[in-house]
């Protein structure tokens, strides 16, 4: 369906917002700001914390912690990562929840219902799944896959559902938040509407963040163009599934596209699926020309060489989901040569010439075509 496009202009800038632009620069360019915005290391961020959920995956990596809870977060903030990333969404009553899906799935004598996540008040979304206090039972909490069928959400380690505001209480002060900007795909969002979603979002950063590193990110072109017009403390860069999957809105559906948009809009950066980028490798020169940060999120970044690859290619992050096994290999791979042990032959470090390098990014385009 179509996203209708909103004229910026048209919405007043937060007024509240703080406009101290230390909070953001320090942790990025000194003393630049938003205007020479520059990652200065390779990131790795955990995706909803320690990872996503794939109930139906046999694999136990992907149901260790239940995503996006506290549980997940601090979890993740024992291992070497930069930053976690995880979804927001607005509640009918206000309150930015932390929550991945469109929908809300549960069971009652046995009938399954759903809710949309921002239809339902915040203290109807907390009552569903593990509860904090023990002695209360929390409404069933099941999962729709991407094939249709609804599973029980089980997790080796369970937690509760939470807010943006108890995720800045409660995470580790140092952990960078990768705040994505939620919204359906199916929707027709009108500039007002957006404003609504948006502004509590900001409203909680603004109180809560403190100096703790921020990232904004969306799918949703007009969300990204808008969050960056309200505040011009924390860079924001536009989600894009890099030419993998087509949509109404041209602007997501090519890398190309969205350079045009982070540049035309000011946005910083592009986070992309790893497959858009191996497929398009010549789109990473355009978007350091245009002087965009680029990071990447896809099922790719579960494997250390594909990571390796994409630092060699000078891509600047990646959102994973085994957390544990990618920080340990980006250590070993940042590793300067005499930190190495020269006897120990059990994790070889590739080491590509110009034109060997040059030769894997002609290939792999061709590899991942299927």
């Amino acid at each position: 369906m179509s996203l209708k496009a909103i004229h910026v202009t048209e919405v007043p800038s937060l007024d509240n917002f703080p406009e101290n632009p230390s909070l953001c620069a320090s942790r990025f360019s000194p003393g630049g700001g938003l205007s020479s915005f520059k990652i200065p290391k390779f990131l790795v961020v955990g995706h909803r914390g320690h990872g996503m959920n794939m109930l139906q995956s046999p694999d136990p990596r992907f149901s260790a912690f239940k995503e996006n809870s506290i549980l997940s977060f601090n979890a993740a903030s024992k291992l070497p990562l930069d930053y976690i990333e995880f979804d927001v969404q607005v509640t009918r009553d206000g309150c930015p929840v932390i929550f991945h899906d469109d929908f809300i799935y549960s069971e009652d004598n046995g009938v399954v219902y759903e809710k949309r996540v921002t239809e339902v008040s915040s203290s109807e979304f907390m009552s569903y799944g593990k509860q904090r206090e023990t002695e209360k039972s929390g409404k069933p909490l099941l999962r729709k896959s991407k094939e249709g069928k609804i599973l029980k959400w089980c997790v080796q380690q369970d937690d509760s559902h939470c807010t943006l505001q108890e995720a800045f209480e409660k995470v580790e002060p140092k952990l960078g938040f990768n705040i994505e900007l939620k919204l359906d795909d199916n929707l027709v969002y009108s500039s007002d509407h957006l404003s609504r979603l948006l502004l509590p979002i900001l409203q909680v950063v603004c109180d809560y963040a403190k100096d703790r590193p921020i990232i904004f990110s969306s799918f949703h072109p007009d969300a990204a163009l808008l969050v960056r017009k309200l505040q011009s403390i924390y860079p924001v860069f536009f989600l894009t599934n890099g030419g993998t999957e087509m949509y109404y809105d041209v602007r997501r559906n090519s890398l190309e596209e969205a350079i045009k948009l982070c540049v035309e809009g000011g946005l910083q950066g592009i986070v992309s699926e790893v497959k858009g980028v191996f497929r398009n490798p010549a789109a990473v020169n355009r978007i350091k020309e245009s002087k965009l940060s680029l990071m990447t999120y896809g099922k790719l970044n579960n494997v250390a060489e594909a990571v390796y690859m994409q630092h060699l290619m000078g891509i600047e992050g990646v959102i994973v989901d085994y957390v544990e096994e990618i920080t340990e290999a980006v250590r070993d791979m940042m590793m300067k040569p005499s930190n190495i042990d020269a006897h120990d032959t059990t994790k070889p470090k590739p080491n590509f010439s110009e034109r060997e390098l040059s030769f894997l990014l002609k290939l792999i385009p061709e590899l991942i075509q299927h």
